[in-house]
């Protein structure tokens, strides 16, 4: 099994991946899906949490040697990118999804200087928005964004062709056909269901 099933087994076993095809989910945008992913749960399993923190150490380590800082995004990022800092012996921030309205009133929590190669540390990427709106306040900071990795990402056309546009890379632990593939190899879904998800996704 290689690391993308790993970590879609991973998911579906500590149910962190709810898969619906008959009786879809209503994500926060409206979208009715399919699929619903709380990545948040990896953090309470320890042997899973060890599989991912190990895994996005080694996205950096191969894509992104250079990388001076981690920095998370909030609030699902954070913890993610604490461990993996702690992993890789670097420094780690995190940025807010808007600036705080007292004392300081920063957006970008940890030390950032300018001109530093940064990573920033996502659990989930489906249309892209949220880990490139973190990625234009680092810009705007001084630093140099490296690129993106992530926990899980649907593979949306949408979010491909933002991450394209803003010339921002992503590595992603697993993905959407990994996960529909080891779903059905362990009976949680029919191969018609796969297909589902599959659609759904390509429709988007």
């Amino acid at each position: 099994m290689n690391l993308e099933e790993q970590i879609a087994a991973d998911l579906l076993r500590i149910k962190a991946v709810f898969l619906r095809p008959a009786e879809p989910f209503t994500w926060a945008s409206g979208i009715k899906s399919p699929i619903y992913c709380d990545n948040r749960l990896t953090l309470s399993d320890v042997s899973v949490r060890e599989d991912v923190e190990n895994g996005l150490a080694s996205l950096i380590q191969r894509y992104y040697p250079e990388a001076e800082v981690l920095m998370g995004t909030s609030t699902a990022g954070i913890a993610h990118a604490a461990i993996t800092a702690t992993k890789l012996n670097l420094p780690m921030g995190y940025v807010r999804s808007g600036a705080k309205d007292h004392g300081r009133q920063n957006q970008i929590e940890g030390r950032l200087l300018p001109g530093q190669k940064v990573v920033v540390v996502e659990d989930l990427i489906s249309t892209a928005g949220s880990c490139l709106e973190v990625v234009e306040v680092l810009r705007e900071a001084g630093a140099e964004v490296l690129g993106i990795v992530s926990i899980f990402t649907y593979g949306m056309q949408k979010g491909l062709d933002r991450l394209a546009a803003a010339k921002v890379k992503n590595y992603s632990l697993s993905n959407l056909d990994a996960l529909a593939q080891v779903a059905v190899r362990e009976g949680y879904i029919s191969e018609q269901e796969k297909n589902q998800l599959i659609q759904f996704r390509n429709n988007l």
